[in-house]
């Protein structure tokens, strides 16, 4: 694979949303992880409806706004 075929896999989105790699990786993992917490917590919910009742909304709530508002 060509040099700037690899720089454009790797930089060309984050730099379209004004990050560099480093920064868009670490934006990813933090909605990843977030998004991993809000499953599990509409699992429990599937489980035990009186539990985690509004935990999985909020969260996806957040990070709605925070990808709406980053830039």
């Amino acid at each position: 694979m060509a040099t700037s075929t690899l720089q454009k896999l790797f930089t060309e989105h984050p730099a379209s949303v004004d990050e560099t790699y480093f920064e868009h990786m670490r934006f990813a993992s933090s909605f990843a992880f977030w998004l991993f917490v809000a499953a599990g917590a509409a699992l429990v919910h599937a489980v035990v409806p009186a539990l985690c009742e509004s935990t999985a909304s909020r969260i996806i709530t957040r990070l709605h706004n925070s990808m709406t508002n980053r830039h």
